[in-house]
């Protein structure tokens, strides 16, 4: 599978990583624990938890944004996936 589609006049349009306009809220749950509320575009939110602290919900986030940033570069998610994909 290719990792860029076809647009008009047969130019390449690379495709967007699906988290790469993702919204993240921290959120704390009655039992004090924390879970980051993550936002797509088009989506439903969807909560990832349970953290002990704050801090670590925000280092979540942290490391999140930057593996959809590598994710995002040529040859990082799309060829990836497309590679596990071939493997199985």
């Amino acid at each position: 599978m290719r990792s860029a589609a076809r647009g008009e006049a047969g130019r390449t349009k690379l495709k967007t990583h699906p988290h790469a306009g993702a919204t993240y809220r921290v959120i704390v749950f009655a039992d004090g624990s924390f879970g980051v509320e993550v936002s797509i575009p088009n989506s439903e939110p969807t909560t990832v938890s349970r953290f002990v602290t704050e801090a670590d919900a925000e280092a979540w986030i942290a490391e999140h944004r930057q593996r959809v940033q590598e994710q995002a570069q040529p040859g990082g998610w799309f060829r990836n996936s497309a590679r596990r994909r071939a493997r199985s």
